[in-house]
């Protein structure tokens, strides 16, 4: 039997982070083992050509674990409900750094994402090595960092864009809201071990991290934009450029991206397919967990 590695020629896209694949096609029924073991080293993984069609895209998904529902509080494809359409057109426009359902008490493992038609330029996606951002700090702040918890809670106007840059209608934005009401924010631990390598990074983001645990305003809101500035510096930090065909898979336990809103008015559709993840721990053993004291929550 071929060896899929050797099917393919393969191009790092960073010091840290991140490998392309060319040359071949990806077979599902067989490849999903590799596919699984280069995700978690490289933590982002680009396929170029691959072309897939929406049930070949759950497959691969399938392939390597098992894939959630679209999404917690937005409806799926309506053939497949695993697949979260993302049209910038509609609301998809995700320019803000974010995790993906960190505000779950289990967020995605990782996930799955197929371009179906892109702007002529622009409308890049940006990932961010959360596993090396945290291995880049000083040892005195990564030990201080592994005793913290953040909590993480649903927001979903600053995922879906700020109500005067979105595409939604105001029926659909105070949809989101109500919706959002029903999920409850959790604890996570502010550095987090990779189940399968045992390797830490860093599991505080924009999108849904609302504050550190314990800290005040002052002292939270600070260390988490020191994070976030460090994280997100050249050197952690891969731009896709998007081409017909790409199949872009990322480990979401140790990332976080950023979709580039700079296309204008032209099209830009993506759909998305995650898998189904467990409960974060924390170099302690410290668990996740779903946030029952208000007193804790609110902020």
């Amino acid at each position: 039997m071929t060896i899929a590695s050797e099917r393919w020629t393969t191009t790092p896209l960073s010091g840290s982070f991140g490998v392309e694949f060319n040359g071949s096609r990806i077979d599902i029924e067989r490849d999903g083992d590799w596919v699984l073991e280069q995700l978690e080293s490289n933590l982002f993984l680009v396929f170029r050509e691959q072309f897939l069609t929406h049930a070949e895209q759950v497959a691969l998904a399938r392939a390597i674990g098992e894939p959630t529902p679209a999404h917690p509080v937005v409806p799926g494809h309506p053939d497949h409900p695993e697949i979260l359409e993302l049209d910038g057109a509609k609301g998809g426009k995700n320019a803000q750094w974010h995790t993906d359902v960190t505000f779950s008490p289990t967020p995605p493992a990782a996930s799955v994402l197929v371009a179906d038609e892109l702007p002529p330029s622009g409308g890049d996606t940006m990932w961010a090595d959360l596993r090396g951002a945290f291995e880049g700090l000083s040892p005195v702040l990564r030990d201080a960092l592994t005793q913290l918890e953040a909590v993480h809670r649903i927001t979903p106007l600053a995922y879906w864009g700020v109500p005067h840059d979105t595409a939604l209608s105001r029926e659909d934005a105070l949809e989101l809201l109500e919706n959002a009401k029903k999920v409850p924010p959790v604890v996570h631990p502010v550095v987090r071990v990779h189940p399968s390598t045992g390797r830490p990074a860093l599991f505080v983001n924009p999108g849904f991290t609302s504050h550190i645990v314990g800290l005040s305003a002052i002292e939270s809101d600070a260390l988490l934009e020191l994070l976030y500035a460090h994280s997100t510096q050249p050197e952690f930090v891969v731009r896709h450029r998007w081409q017909p065909g790409d199949v872009v898979l990322w480990d979401n336990r140790a990332t976080m991206h950023y979709a580039c809103d700079d296309y204008g008015d032209a099209t830009r559709r993506m759909r998305r397919v995650t898998i189904r993840g467990f409960e974060p721990f924390g170099i302690d053993g410290t668990t996740s967990r779903i946030v029952d004291d208000p007193y804790l929550s609110v902020r």
